[in-house]
């Protein structure tokens, strides 16, 4: 166990000066959520009706998911790099833990994504955004979102292992990006069509980002946040499992 943690700590901080270097993975990751949060507060914030709330306040939580939706696409297409690269092999033929090299990406996008949530957040509170949570409610926050990080970092391995193109390893994350669009995540869900309506009020993502603006504001979750949990939870262990086996019969 000791020596797969030392294997999983070399290959992370190898993986995360790649991230540090790489300007293109720093402006997709972290700029572009900063420009979806402008756009949509400054463009089309004054003509959306969320009932009284501020729309910064309203539209935060969604651009958070798309942070980590954006984040973790990376983490696809680095693994792929290695595979294709023959760095895998290399690794295999070293006295290295075989999980150490899924850890080390997955655990390198829960890192590289945790430092975009908080620069997301940081603009939001220039832009005005004034949370209401108190410490319970953000560490709530923090460890939602944190699973979801976690659980699709998982995800993001199995297109990793899978994937024939570095295109087509980082085009998995497409639909994650798009999903926030059809839920509560921009609007409130009552001004949408009733099919698509009906889709978007029992998508995971609407009961994240509710879960995450209820928590935001101080309000009562009640049963919210464990609706969101459970989601993150039934991912997270379904994309670990499915990310096992791929490594299996991908790397023998």
């Amino acid at each position: 166990m000791t020596e797969s943690l030392l294997d999983t700590s070399l290959l992370l901080g190898r993986s995360l000066r790649h991230v540090a270097r790489s300007l293109d993975t720093v402006i997709t990751t972290a700029l572009m959520p900063v420009a979806f949060l402008l756009l949509f507060v400054y463009v089309f914030g004054g003509a959306i009706d969320t009932g009284g709330v501020r729309y910064v306040d309203y539209l935060l939580p969604g651009i958070l998911v798309i942070t980590i939706a954006t984040g973790i696409s990376y983490t696809a297409y680095r693994l792929f790099l290695d595979l294709s690269g023959g760095l895998v092999e290399r690794f295999r033929s070293l006295p290295i833990s075989r999980a150490a090299v899924l850890w080390a990406h997955v655990l390198t996008s829960v890192v590289a994504t945790s430092a975009s949530l908080v620069l997301v957040v940081a603009v939001a509170l220039v832009m005005g955004f004034r949370p209401e949570a108190g410490v319970g409610g953000w560490l709530a926050v923090v460890g939602l979102l944190g699973l979801l990080t976690l659980a699709l970092s998982w995800l993001a391995v199995v297109p990793g292992l899978l994937a024939s193109t570095a295109e087509g390893a980082g085009a998995f994350s497409y639909p994650l990006i798009l999903l926030p669009f059809v839920s509560s995540a921009f609007v409130p869900t009552d001004t949408m069509p009733t099919p698509v309506r009906v889709f978007a009020e029992n998508q995971p993502v609407t009961a994240i980002v509710d879960a995450v603006r209820a928590l935001l504001a101080g309000q009562p979750v009640e049963a919210d946040v464990w609706v969101a949990v459970a989601w993150c939870a039934v991912l997270l262990v379904v994309a670990y499992a499915a990310a096992l086996l791929v490594q299996r019969r991908r790397l023998g």
